[in-house]
């Protein structure tokens, strides 16, 4: 009963979460609109050569993605804890974790599963193969989630501090360096003949131990803040 109880819980605040996040559609089209101009304008930049464009369009579409989730993050907390919802969160009692659990799903919803989606239009752009763009989109699906579940300890952390994003930016950026490596490593790798497989079980192995553990840790971090 209690476990029916939790995931009912979990479930009602992802459900509030998206409804919120749809009565601000503008804080989406941002993020997605960031990601698009940052992607599209490097071709425009580097210059039209096929070779070079499908050489660092896995780099720049996963950087797009990770910058895109920076925009993103400030926001996951920071209403929250200003009308006083996290506060109440803190008082069911349901484990902390569980429900931060569900406000970092409802924040990949909405924020990276359309870069997701987006990905193999932004590809095309670069000239990339079926192939490329394929690997290119299931990398982003598997790496995706590990930076919404990691960037929620740093804005957690952050929480209620002036100039607090670009703060959370300095502290999670290194721990989302590895998986920006294997992301990008995944693409080319499959176009230089060795195969993807090394580098998307890296990203699944990341998303694994994310979910356990960043859960919790932000948990701790938003008793702290709210303390």
């Amino acid at each position: 009963m209690m476990q029916g109880g939790v995931a009912g819980a979990v479930f009602g605040l992802i459900q509030r979460d998206l409804l919120l996040t749809w009565r601000r559609r503008a804080d989406i089209a941002t993020t997605l609109l960031f990601f698009v101009i940052v992607a599209t304008l490097f071709p425009l930049g580097v210059g039209p050569e096929p070779a070079v464009l499908r050489t660092i369009a896995p780099g720049v579409l996963w950087i797009a993605a990770l910058l895109s989730c920076f925009l993103s993050l400030g926001r996951l907390f920071a209403t929250d804890y200003q009308d006083g919802t996290l506060e109440q969160m803190l008082l069911t009692p349901h484990p902390l974790a569980a429900l931060v659990l569900g406000k970092i799903a409802a924040h990949w919803l909405v924020s990276g599963l359309p870069v997701v989606v987006l990905s193999p239009l932004i590809g095309l752009q670069f000239g990339l193969s079926g192939g490329a763009i394929a690997i290119l989109t299931f990398s982003l699906l598997l790496g995706t989630p590990t930076l919404s579940l990691v960037g929620s300890i740093g804005a957690a952390l952050t929480l209620g501090i002036r100039g607090g994003n670009l703060l959370s930016a300095l502290l999670v950026l290194p721990l989302f360096v590895p998986v920006l490596i294997f992301g990008a490593g995944a693409v080319a790798s499959s176009e230089s003949g060795m195969g993807a497989e090394g580098h998307l079980s890296l990203l699944g192995a990341c998303v694994v131990l994310a979910i356990p553990f960043a859960p919790w840790a932000t948990a701790a971090a938003l008793r702290i803040a709210v303390e």
